[in-house]
């Protein structure tokens, strides 16, 4: 993790509890626990926004299934030349 150990941890575990105290630190926890699962949502949905907007293009689907069916007869083809 970023090259810390448990020693270097430790040590700004104590930091952080003096300066900011016993009571205070579950309060800073839950506030970076909750901003962090936030910003995982808020990635997650400009993601499919993207996706959605990317599908709705004219041609975009078709190219799609154009590259499925060549993936496939690629796929055939190396199961051909592996039998022989």
């Amino acid at each position: 993790m970023f090259g810390l150990g448990t020693p270097e941890l430790i040590v700004i575990l104590a930091i952080a509890f003096l300066v900011f105290g016993g009571k205070k630190l579950p309060e800073i926890g839950s506030g970076l626990g909750k901003a962090i699962s936030s910003f995982k949502k808020g990635v997650a949905d400009v993601e499919d926004d993207g996706k959605k907007i990317i599908d709705d293009l004219p041609g975009v689907k078709e190219v799609a299934e154009v590259k499925q069916k060549v993936d496939e007869v690629k796929n055939l083809g190396n199961i051909k030349n592996i039998i022989k």
